[in-house]
């Protein structure tokens, strides 16, 4: 909780903050990459930073969780902080780290607003800041002993047992542990971060979701190769080198498995949404409920370009279709002729499908898509604590 003498301060300058939350960040992240390059080169998506989303990501974060602790107090935006922590622990992010992010965070806020920066305003914001990590450093430790490492220690080498061609641009992995152990079990829905050396040494890391239900000896990711619409922002480079150089028997550095877009318990319905690449989990989620023989309603939405860029398409029909109150619902931009029944052509129009009483939704892929699949679903009473996302790269849900 903030304290007394810092909320008037917060509240009186937080207008002022989040208008130059854009240059503060921006400001922020060059000076802290001027300091420690390795930074950019080892930890931080590269690719992110030089479109903008890294930094626009982190404003949003700030004002979201500033704008709580002066509204709402005693009340933390803990889905957001959550989604941060699961992210930081799947790269190992210390506690150590929080104090070189501050001191340049808080110097960038000196230099954009001048000025306007007194003490009592530089001590305010430190306190926001420091109430912020404090909260992510707990969470990100409970997160560490859960996965039985220490702080940060969550890499090891795995092996790639097979790839298979999925769609025109995607391809799966199956990863392996070199001591021939089952991997451990993970969360339906959760996510590994996959660390790879690129041609000029940079170590790139990103994140996959795991695409097979946990009860398997194996891992396997799915990753879509991330292609320049425009030629200002870079290709991927961790999707791309993956798709051009990954074999069965290389050796990549995998992290433990994080995330919080996870499977409920229970046998309440159930609206399993995505888009593209946002399949992924909801594979996983579907596998588990079909090893498992469930008997709850399970709605599975999806959209893509064409049945050829859809991955895991038959996998898909398959694992709803051993669902016994599974329904499929596929949407395409460029159907094949003819459809099947459960095919359409267009957008995505959750408003008009059947959902039963008390959904619990589930959504990942693009954000248009799943913000407009949210605003269906609110329009038809569902409440907003019932429905969950995962965004694939910075999450820019509260900075539009």
């Amino acid at each position: 909780m903030l304290s007394t003498q810092s909320v008037p301060v917060v509240r009186a300058t937080l207008p002022a903050v989040g208008a130059s939350l854009s240059s503060i960040t921006e400001l922020f992240y060059r000076r802290m990459f001027e300091e420690r390059p390795e930074l950019l080169r080892d930890l931080f998506n590269r690719g992110n930073q030089a479109s903008g989303a890294q930094r626009e990501a982190l404003a949003g974060a700030v004002a979201a969780f500033a704008g709580t602790l002066v509204e709402r107090p005693g009340e933390r935006p803990d889905a957001v902080l959550g989604r941060i922590a699961h992210k930081h622990a799947s790269l190992g992010i210390t506690p150590d780290q929080y104090t070189l992010v501050g001191r340049h965070l808080m110097g960038a806020v000196g230099e954009v607003l001048g000025d306007a920066v007194t003490p009592e305003v530089a001590a305010a914001w430190d306190e926001v800041y420091w109430l912020m990590a404090n909260a992510l450093i707990a969470m990100e430790a409970r997160l560490y002993a859960e996965a039985g490492v220490d702080n940060g220690a969550v890499w090891r080498d795995m092996e790639i047992a097979e790839r298979v061609e999925e769609s025109l641009d995607t391809a799966s992995f199956e990863l392996r542990r070199l001591d021939g152990l089952p991997t451990e079990p993970f969360t339906p829905g959760q996510y590994v971060s996959v660390q790879i050396e690129l041609p000029d040494g940079a170590r790139q890391i990103r994140q996959y979701s795991l695409s097979t239900a946990p009860a398997r000896k194996t891992w396997r990711i799915t990753v879509k190769r991330e292609r320049s619409a425009d030629g200002r922002i870079p290709e991927g480079e961790v999707s791309s080198w993956l798709h051009a150089h990954a074999r069965p028997g290389d050796i990549v550095r995998v992290s433990r498995p994080f995330g919080d877009l996870v499977l409920p318990e229970g046998d309440g319905p159930l609206l399993l949404a995505s888009a593209g690449i946002g399949i992924t989990p909801m594979l996983s989620m579907l596998d588990h409920l079909a090893d498992a023989s469930a008997r709850r309603h399970v709605t599975v939405v999806h959209a893509d370009r064409s049945p050829a860029h859809h991955a895991h398409r038959l996998e898909l029909d398959d694992l709803v279709s051993r669902l016994p109150n599974g329904t499929l619902h596929l949407w395409y931009e460029q159907p094949e002729e003819p459809a099947a029944p459960h095919v359409n052509k267009g957008l995505t129009d959750v408003a008009r499908l059947p959902l039963p009483e008390g959904v619990t939704a589930f959504l990942c892929g693009p954000l248009p898509f799943m913000r407009a699949v949210r605003g269906d679903l609110l329009g038809r009473g569902v409440s907003p604590k019932d429905i969950h996302y995962e965004v694939f790269g910075p999450d820019l849900w509260l900075s539009k």
